[in-house]
């Protein structure tokens, strides 16, 4: 009985491949290219948006100093 628990614990051992397989170019699956993009509109957005309360702040800033 040890003696089937051995040979099947190394045949378990043995199959593993400590090699990672090689890495290829990941293509976004499909059904999450909807979201992909929406996620990359928004962060344009957000930049807009900063850029905007930026440029307000610098004119506050220049308006209230004497």
């Amino acid at each position: 009985m040890m003696k089937r628990i051995l040979i099947l614990l190394g045949l378990v051992l043995s199959a593993c491949d400590p090699t990672p397989p090689p890495e290829t170019e990941r293509k976004p699956n499909p059904a999450f290219e909807t979201q992909i993009e929406a996620m990359e509109k928004a962060r344009a957005v957000e930049q807009q948006v900063r850029d905007a309360a930026d440029a307000q702040r610098q004119q506050l800033d220049a308006a209230t100093q004497p």
